[in-house]
Parts: structure tokens; C-alpha cells; sequence
């Protein structure tokens, strides 16, 4: 009989080195607990892929498949993996420093020059799994976190449980942060992580989302136009330099073709000399208030409300009428 601690079985573990302690969260296909390993008290995290059914099995080989290629200093890391018939559990290194936006509200101040430090990190992550073939496919705030709580923590990219290689064409990730090919159902590569950093960025530098709508048909037509504007009731674009919105323009390209890669956001003038032209302005109280109003809105309405697979088709072929092309790409 095995005994079991948030559905993770404590004896199976127990044989491999690891006490359970609390549980951290819960995905489709996977539960994630902290745990420390018996030995040397060192902190970990165990995360259990349900191997079940097609998409199961996919999301697990997905990710397992990524982790065991990479080794980046902003990209989650795995310490080992263990495996029985209908579960894998890997054993990964502990962030305890709190999501992106987490510190962001936290700080009580934060500047362009903040902004370019977490960006410079995740830029760097990204350009070693795009030089490894690997698209993460669902690149957003919540997936970015910090190894620790101290100023000087690293950024951390993870979960791999949509990573694919290259030209896939499937539909996935969170709504907002998909680029318009992935609604246009066009083939796929790391452009699409590209425009999700633009997206994390617009957000990084106001609390407001560039695509923001009450359903997800409206919300997908403006992605696929490529709508958004440096505006808003309580916004501080105005205090933000041309060079910031240079670089989420370079991202939030409609043809993916001309998108900035993550090699040239390395290269951006905005992000090497860390903001140095920007008004160096605290923008962290208009940022809290967005990112405030922006959850009161989400609970309010329901967030998946949204396109069946008819809709959807329409709405495609009502946008794929005007090719996806960018007046912005030179």
C-alpha cells in the first residue's frame, strides 16, 4: 500500500532519495511539489507527468525531451528523472524567487533599466533554445521565474510541456500571447516565443496587455491585425523612450519573417545599454495599477468564453483576406 501526499506517491519517492513537503501547483497532465533530498537537505522540485492518453504522453515526451538537451543558466534545469508505467517524475531545480510580474510588484520601484535586466536574461534563454531547435511555444509571465529572491537572481524560463522543434503548426499556448500565424494555423517556428516576448515586454513596461478583449473571437482579430497602440487610461508610455517601444515594435511584427530573433534582441540598442537613454522614471505605480485592474477584469468574466472551431475558421479567413503583413518591417 502506498501512502499518498498530493497525489504523488511519498514511498515511490522516498526510494529515490526525496521527502515531499507541500505542494506547489497543479497543471492538466502534472502536479508540482517541493521536495528535499534526504542526503544533503538540498531543495527541490518534483514535478509528476501523468502519462495518459495521446496528448498525455505527448506533453510528457515533449518536455522531458527538452530538458535532458539543455543546460543554460536561464533555463529550468533538471537534476534527474525517474519513471514507471503510467507516470515520469522529474526532479528539477527549486525557483523560490517568485514569478516575473510577482517581483515586479513587489519592487517599489521599477525603472526601463529593471525592465532590460530580466528581458537581457530571458533573450538569452531563448536564443539557446532557439539555437538548439526547441520552441517553447507558451512563453509568458508565469512561466518566467526567479532562482531566488535576492536582487541579483537569475531569470529562469520553464515549462516545456508545449516545447516542440521547428514549423509545427498545432494550435496551443495562452491566448494572449499567441502570434498571428498560430491563429492563421501557418507552419510555426521560434518567431512565435519572439512575439510572446514582445507581448511579456509591453506588459513588463505598463501592467496592460497590448491585445486585450472581452472574448477570445475579438481578441484574436486584433492579434491578427496586429492592433495595439502605446495608449491608456492610467498609462506611462509617455515616460517610456522611443527605444523601448523600437524594441516591442521589432517583436510584435505581423510577418514572422521580419521579427526580430532572439540574437538580435541580444543586440538592441535599448536592451545593451540597459535603458541608458531612458527618462530613468519610476514607473511602478502605474505598472501595480494595470496589472491590479487587469486581474480585477479577469475574475469578473470568464476567460475561456470563447471561439468554436466555426468562429474560429471565420475569423481567419475574414483577416487572411489582407495578407499578414507589417507596414513596420523594413
Amino acid at each position: 500500500h502506498l501512502k499518498i501526499v498530493n497525489g504523488i506517491s511519498q514511498v515511490f519517492i522516498s526510494c529515490f532519495r526525496y521527502d515531499i513537503k507541500a505542494l506547489i501547483g497543479c497543471g492538466s497532465f502534472s502536479r508540482v511539489v517541493r521536495a528535499e533530498h534526504r542526503r544533503t537537505r538540498q531543495p527541490f522540485a518534483i514535478k509528476l507527468l501523468e502519462v495518459k492518453g495521446r496528448e498525455g504522453h505527448e506533453a510528457c515526451q515533449a518536455e522531458l525531451g527538452v530538458l535532458r538537451r539543455v543546460n543554460h543558466s536561464n533555463v529550468i534545469r533538471l537534476a534527474e528523472v525517474f519513471e514507471t508505467q503510467h507516470r515520469i517524475y522529474l526532479v528539477l531545480e527549486l525557483a523560490t524567487g517568485g514569478e516575473l510580474l510577482e517581483r515586479v510588484v513587489a519592487r517599489g520601484t521599477f525603472r526601463e533599466r529593471d525592465a532590460t535586466k530580466a528581458l537581457m536574461m530571458v533573450s538569452s534563454g531563448l536564443h539557446y533554445l532557439h539555437t538548439l531547435g526547441v520552441i517553447h511555444r507558451d512563453l509568458k509571465p508565469e512561466n518566467l521565474l526567479y532562482y531566488h529572491p535576492g536582487q541579483d537572481s537569475r531569470l529562469i524560463i520553464t515549462d516545456f510541456g508545449l516545447a516542440k522543434d521547428w514549423a509545427v503548426r498545432t494550435l496551443c499556448g495562452t491566448p494572449e500571447y499567441l502570434a498571428p500565424e498560430m491563429l492563421a494555423q501557418r507552419p510555426c517556428s521560434s518567431a512565435v516565443d519572439m512575439w510572446a516576448l514582445g507581448v511579456i515586454t509591453y506588459i513588463l513596461l505598463s501592467g496592460s496587455l497590448p491585445f486585450d478583449q472581452s472574448s477570445r473571437p475579438r481578441l484574436f482579430r486584433v492579434i491578427l491585425r496586429g492592433s495595439y497602440s502605446f495608449h491608456g487610461d492610467v498609462s506611462p508610455w509617455k515616460s517610456v523612450s522611443t527605444l523601448a517601444k523600437s524594441f516591442i515594435d521589432c517583436l510584435l511584427t505581423l510577418e514572422p519573417e521580419c521579427r526580430m530573433t532572439a540574437e538580435e534582441t541580444l543586440k538592441h540598442p535599448w536592451l545593451v545599454s540597459m535603458a541608458a537613454c531612458s527618462s530613468n522614471k519610476n514607473l511602478h505605480r502605474s505598472i501595480s495599477r494595470n496589472l491590479q485592474r487587469r486581474a480585477s477584469r479577469a475574475s469578473s468574466r470568464c476567460p475561456s468564453s470563447g471561439s468554436t472551431p466555426g468562429e474560429m475558421n471565420c475569423i481567419i479567413s475574414g483577416c487572411q483576406g489582407k495578407k499578414l503583413k507589417d507596414e513596420k518591417c523594413t
